[in-house]
């Protein structure tokens, strides 16, 4: 199933996104009732897709972002002094007010650059939870979506620390929708500014893979059905400016597509 989260002529609401997700002009959104998680029930109204404007498809309490998960990024990273992968995963919080959906504005702040881009497959919790093994993780998983993790370099320089450069208003677009009959164990992750692919890599590369990253978290923070887990970014990020475009695509869900404007710009 594909759950998303839309605005209709009649409000906002949780829906079902049905039909094939290569020809996005032939979805329709069906209206769930009340909330998405559990066994969904329906109103039974529905529009088309191309009706409606597909918002942030999870309201989440939090955000629980994974630093250095991929070999080829922790590399890259290295002149801006980021320090090797970790044994265990590190993590860090974005704001839920980062949080925007498809085809929203990043907005650059004035005061940052560069301001990077950062593709990522991102897991929506779907039960209140605590203390899961790795083993238990999906069972605790409501599906996944994808994320970027908008980062302004040199604020994180600046700071030793990463809670300004990656918790901007905007800085965490997220979307279209939740699929949740998808494996996250090998799946295709690209990113492209205006057309170009600037990442092309797979989620099996990641160092630690969704189960060790909800056993670390949860042995830390309850998690709740909604928050987001991002679970880190492969190689190839890079700046956005004014006028940009950011379409990232996870196999099997779909692509996310931003624009970039600086802030102060319609």
């Amino acid at each position: 199933m594909r759950l998303g989260r839309i605005a209709s002529p009649d409000g906002v609401s949780f829906v079902s996104i049905e039909g094939p997700l290569e020809d996005p002009g032939a979805m329709t959104a069906r209206e769930i009732a009340e909330h998405p998680f559990g066994t969904p029930t329906f109103t039974g109204r529905s529009w088309p897709v191309a009706d409606v404007r597909l918002l942030a498809p999870m309201l989440a309490g939090k955000v629980v972002c994974v630093g250095k998960n991929y070999a080829d990024h922790v590399a890259e990273m290295a002149s801006f002094a980021t320090g090797p992968a970790a044994a265990d995963p590190i993590i860090f919080l974005k704001p839920n007010t980062a949080i925007i959906g498809p085809n929203v504005p990043i907005r650059l702040p004035a005061n940052a650059s560069p301001v990077h881009f950062e593709g990522e497959l991102a897991a929506v919790i779907g039960r209140p939870c605590k203390d899961v093994p790795a083993a238990q993780a999906a069972d605790n998983i409501l599906g996944y979506t994808i994320a970027n993790d908008v980062s302004a370099r040199d604020q994180q320089q600046a700071d030793g620390q990463w809670t300004r450069a990656k918790g901007h208003d905007t800085f965490c677009p997220v979307g279209p929708w939740v699929v949740t009959d998808i494996d996250p164990a090998d799946l295709a992750l690209r990113t492209e500014v205006n057309g170009e692919v600037k990442q092309d890599s797979r989620t099996s590369l990641m160092i630690h893979d969704v189960g060790a990253i909800v056993e670390w978290i949860s042995a830390v923070m309850t998690l709740l059905p909604g928050d987001l887990i991002l679970t880190g970014t492969p190689a190839g990020v890079g700046p956005i400016e004014d006028g940009d475009t950011v379409a990232i695509s996870v196999e099997g869900i779909g692509t996310l597509s931003n624009p970039v404007v600086r802030k102060g710009k319609s």
